[in-house]
Order: C-alpha cells, then sequence, then structure tokens
C-alpha cells in the first residue's frame, strides 16, 4: 500500500521536472523567438511606411485631379446644354454646396437654370402621404388623368412636372400662370419652396418658367429603417415624373446614394432607371460634368446610369459623335432604350 510520503515525493519531483523544462524551454527558446518577433516587427513597420508613402501620393493626386478638373470644368461643358433650361431639385438631407456647384456648372454650359425648388422633410414624411394624394387630386390641372396603380407621390410629381417642366422647345422658358395655383398649394402646405435667380429670391407662384430638362440632386445619406423604401421610391417617383413631363431628367448624388438605401441604387434597381439617368458621383468635380453630359445624352434621346457605385457601368457617356445633335420633340419626352441603360 502506497504511503502519504510516496505521494508527497511523487508531487515535489513532478512540480520540480516542470520548473526544470519551463526554465530550460524559455532559454532555448528566447532568442530564435525573440529574432523571429522582431523580424516580423520590422517587416510590418516597412509595409506601413510603404502604404503611408504611397496613400500620401494617391491623395496628392486626388487634390491635383480635383484642383485641376475645378478650373477646366467651365471649358469641358461650355456650349454643351447652350439654350437649354433646367429646373433643380433639391432634395432634404442634399450634401453641403452639391447643388450650388451643380448649379454653376449646368449654368456654365450654357443652360438657364428656371428655378430651384427645396422640398421639405414633411414631403418625405410617410405620415403625411394622405395629405399629399388629397392635395394633388384636388390641385391637379383639367386633363390630366391619374393612373389607378399611381401612389400618392407618383400624383405628386406629376403635378408638380405640370408647372415645372414641359416637353415643348417652345414653352421652355416661359411663364406658365395656370401653373401658379400648384405651386401656392405645396408651399401653403410646407412640402417645399422655390427660388428664382443667381441671388435665390423667393418666387412667385404665378412667374416661374418652365424648364425644357430637370436635375434632382440625391440625398446624401442612404434611407435605413422601416420607411426607407417609401422615401426613396418617392424621390424616384418625383425624378420620373419630371422626366415624363420633360425632354430628360438626371437623378444625381454622392457615392453614398449608390450604396444601399439610396436614392441612387432606388433608381437602378427599378424600371425608373431605363428613363431617368443617374449620376452617383456629384460630389466630385468630374461627376459634376458628367451630370452635364447625362443631361446632355438625355436630349439627344438616351438615357445611362454612370459614377463608381453599383448598377453604373459606365464613369462618363459616350461622347455624341459629330453629326449627333438634340432633337427636340414637341409632343412627348424622347427617351428610348439604348445600349448605356436606355430609355429617358
Amino acid at each position: 500500500m502506497i504511503d502519504f510520503r510516496y505521494h508527497l515525493v511523487s508531487i515535489i519531483a513532478i512540480f520540480v521536472a516542470l520548473s526544470v523544462g519551463i526554465v530550460l524551454g524559455t532559454t532555448l527558446l528566447e532568442e530564435p523567438t525573440l529574432q523571429a518577433t522582431e523580424a516580423v516587427a520590422n517587416a510590418l513597420r516597412d509595409d506601413n511606411g510603404e502604404l503611408r508613402a504611397e496613400n500620401d501620393v494617391l491623395r496628392k493626386e486626388k487634390t491635383g485631379h480635383e484642383s485641376f478638373l475645378n478650373a477646366h470644368a467651365a471649358e469641358l461643358v461650355r456650349g454643351d446644354l447652350a439654350g437649354e433650361t433646367v429646373v433643380i431639385v433639391e432634395t432634404p438631407g442634399a450634401a453641403t454646396g452639391m447643388t450650388e456647384a451643380v448649379r454653376q456648372l449646368i449654368e456654365q454650359s450654357g443652360a438657364t437654370v428656371t428655378a430651384q425648388v427645396t422640398l421639405t422633410e414633411k414631403y418625405l414624411d410617410p405620415v403625411q402621404s394622405v395629405l399629399i394624394d388629397q392635395l394633388a387630386t384636388g390641385i391637379k390641372p383639367a386633363g390630366l388623368v391619374f393612373p389607378a396603380e399611381d401612389t400618392p407621390y407618383d400624383k405628386a410629381a406629376a403635378v408638380l412636372a405640370s408647372a415645372l417642366v414641359t416637353v415643348a422647345p417652345d414653352q421652355a422658358g416661359k411663364e406658365n400662370p395656370a401653373a401658379g395655383g400648384v405651386i401656392d398649394a405645396f408651399q401653403r402646405a410646407d412640402l417645399l419652396g422655390v427660388t428664382v435667380g443667381t441671388a435665390g429670391e423667393p418666387a412667385e407662384p404665378g412667374h416661374i418658367a418652365r424648364a425644357g430638362t430637370a436635375v434632382v440632386i440625391a440625398p446624401e445619406q442612404p434611407y435605413t429603417g422601416e420607411t426607407a423604401a417609401t422615401q426613396a421610391g418617392a424621390l424616384v417617383s418625383l425624378a420620373l415624373g419630371l422626366d415624363e413631363g420633360s425632354r430628360g431628367t438626371v437623378l444625381a448624388g454622392p457615392r453614398s446614394s449608390a450604396a444601399v438605401g439610396g436614392v441612387v441604387t432606388a433608381l437602378r434597381e427599378g424600371a425608373a432607371g431605363e428613363k431617368v439617368s443617374g449620376v452617383d458621383t456629384a460630389d466630385i468635380p468630374a461627376g459634376r460634368v458628367v451630370v452635364v453630359y447625362a443631361l446632355r445624352e438625355q436630349l439627344s434621346g438616351s438615357t445611362g446610369q454612370y459614377g463608381t457605385g453599383p448598377g453604373a457601368p459606365a464613369f462618363e457617356p459616350s461622347p455624341p459623335s459629330p453629326e449627333a445633335t438634340p432633337s427636340p420633340t414637341p409632343t412627348a419626352n424622347p427617351s428610348a432604350p439604348s445600349t448605356a441603360t436606355s430609355g429617358g
């Protein structure tokens, strides 16, 4: 029978063996382990240094590209929209300064901005959809018929389009006194505001010239939550309504507008993307040039999705052929499918 002394001696022997093993192990492995660790750390330090250097170069290149384009953007678009008229719609949450930068380039392209419409948060509040439906139905022009499947936002888009844009080239740039009641009603309901001129003077509802084309500035951030689809869809409906009532419309936003929940994404994922052009780079100088090119393409009867986000097969439209000139139609938006995701 094994006594207590035997157990005690055995336990002591085990601890001694473990102690000796640990000492020997750390002594024998210390130098190789430290050397390997130092080698890895040095390699990572070198890699990080190279990446920082590359990042600095790329940052300088980006700054240089943007500076160059800012300096020469007017030359790149000069004459592209000569004699055309454009209404600009700014949505709630549009990036600070983007609307003004797009407007400036549109004017440098030779076009006249007839008005700037600023939607309010109330317009996009799903709780207000009943109000919007009743308002649009009550003030719609005689002869305007809403399809049975139209949503409240489809109806509002059609009514606003009747006041802000026209498909008839000979009516573009002219006031439409009959449309004054539409704008006044939407303003009184606190759904939008309208300014005219470069100074942004409040517009008199009955004295707003209609435009032949439209540009909608998308919100900077994607929508989230239960109402995301409704809010993004409301803006897509507006862009489509303006497109159907004019000779062409472009929906423009920053790269984030092409993310999940973004308005440009909603455009591209639906049938409206076959008619309304989308640009997801309006936050950079090159992208704003593309907005002008996309509007020019709309006037020629084609549609495209441009930028760097999903659903944009090209950064910009193909240059127009020398013989290609915009061919306005007095009766309908000439949008039809083309190779670039055509429609318009």
